[in-house]
């Protein structure tokens, strides 16, 4: 008993001969160079390329533009005499520290504490 309607069996058979994929084939093709076309009509809209004269230039410095190059050191804490203490509202900014031009000395660079040895390297930690 065949079930198919006049309707489905016309189109199995379109289907099955090649012309159903060959139509399909040729609306998958237009769409593709319609999207070309539209590709290029958007890349006309826009403005053009600068030419290389009109490029940004690199200042002549060697440094990367907005690179600064400040040091930095501790704030000073402010004397008292003995007698006096002082008050946390006294300090200007505890923890702050302030720009220098001049680079801080071999000295204050290098660290002077105990030896904490690394993960794995043996020692306590302690400045054995």
């Amino acid at each position: 008993m065949n079930t198919l309607s006049a309707a489905q069996t016309l189109a199995a058979g379109v289907w099955q001969s090649g012309l159903g994929q060959f139509l399909a084939g040729l609306v998958v093709v237009f769409v593709l160079i319609g999207a070309v076309y539209l590709g290029f009509r958007v890349r006309d809209r826009e403005s053009r390329t600068p030419k290389p004269d009109e490029q940004p230039q690199r200042p002549e410095t060697d440094r990367l533009p907005g690179e600064m190059s400040e040091y930095r050191r501790p704030a000073e804490m402010p004397q008292t005499d003995g007698e006096h203490r002082l008050m946390p509202y006294q300090l200007k900014n505890a923890g702050s520290t302030e720009t220098s031009p001049e680079p801080p000395s071999e000295e204050k660079r290098k660290w002077g504490g105990i030896s904490s040895g690394g993960f794995g390297s043996g020692g306590t930690g302690h400045g054995d």
